[in-house]
């Protein structure tokens, strides 16, 4: 550990790339921590990203390798390692990984978020080909055609309404016999005619081909069983924000770290971007947003220390 960086950028999804792309262009010395071997995010397991500006259609590996591209053309370091926590001393950090630790001025945590899962067959099979954990990225691909949310809370309530204006059929599958979300929601799910709750039921098994064709459903009070022909179908149980790692070092709201568009945390020097922070809206191009923003933050602190 004999260099101080600048920047140290923890996480190579859309938010993390951005802040290197943007770090490099402002000529801070800086580093990105990556977990994975592959850069990209979340991102790597979207089968077509339809709503990034200027690409549509472009498959979610491809996005995520151009976005590494970007960043090693303009010079960009990259690190793979899992960090394990960060250390604040005498205004400095030391960010500390399982391989190696790295001394910086700041830190960006873009570390992200996962979809839970519901673990059941064919879930992983058939992600990206009808399987999805996003309604505003994917739903256009079903238009016209027949589309489940499973869940009870607002982002399900707000899938299936979002849905339903595009799908010939809905179906809204909830383990439980009455919704989590706003009654607000509620009463506007209530009123899509082409939306049908399927109460006390749980999903099995996702079937198909090459793509979605019907879910196994059983309802937890009889037991029954029987297929549900759908072309797609919408996981929305919750997300996981990837911050384990940063508990008791910034302020966070449910797992996520609070922060503003601005990036700043409660800790100086230390910012956040991408699905990890507190935000309306968690897209490729709100993250993309996040990371320029977070350099920008950067640098203005750079000029206070």
């Amino acid at each position: 550990m004999n260099e101080i960086y600048d920047v140290v950028i923890i996480g190579s999804g859309p938010a993390g790339l951005s802040a290197a792309v943007y770090g490099k262009r402002a000529e801070l010395k800086m580093v990105v921590i990556e977990k994975e071997m592959a850069s990209g995010g979340q991102v790597l397991n979207t089968y077509e990203v339809d709503n990034y500006p200027g690409l549509p259609g472009i498959n979610g590996y491809d996005l995520g390798m151009k976005f590494r591209e970007h960043a090693e053309k303009l010079g960009a370091e990259f690190s793979t390692d899992e960090v394990l926590r960060i250390e604040a001393s005498n205004g400095e950090f030391t960010v500390v990984g399982e391989e190696k630790t790295y001394a910086t001025k700041t830190v960006i945590i873009a570390t992200g978020a996962q979809h839970r899962k519901l673990s059941v067959i064919g879930e992983e099979e058939l992600t990206g080909m009808g399987v999805s954990y996003c309604a505003t990225c994917d739903g256009a691909f079903f238009r016209n055609k027949v589309a489940a949310v499973v869940g009870g809370g607002d982002v399900a309530i707000e899938d299936a309404i979002f849905l339903a204006r595009m799908c010939k059929k809905v179906y809204l599958i909830h383990r439980r016999n009455k919704l989590r979300g706003a009654k607000t929601l509620q009463t506007q799910l209530f009123h899509q005619k082409n939306v049908e709750v399927i109460w006390d039921t749980v999903v099995e098994e996702i079937e198909g081909g090459d793509q979605v064709e019907s879910l196994t459903i059983k309802n937890s009070k009889t037991e029954e069983t029987q297929k549900l022909a759908v072309d797609g179908v919408f996981i929305a149980v919750g997300i996981n924000p990837q911050s384990e790692a940063f508990n008791n070092l910034v302020e966070m709201d449910h797992g996520y770290i609070k922060a503003a568009e601005d990036c700043e945390t409660n800790v100086p020097g230390i910012f956040a971007a991408g699905d990890v922070r507190t935000k309306q809206l968690r897209q490729v191009s709100t993250a993309v947003s996040d990371g320029a923003n977070a350099i920008t933050s950067v640098e203005r602190y750079l000029t206070r220390i």
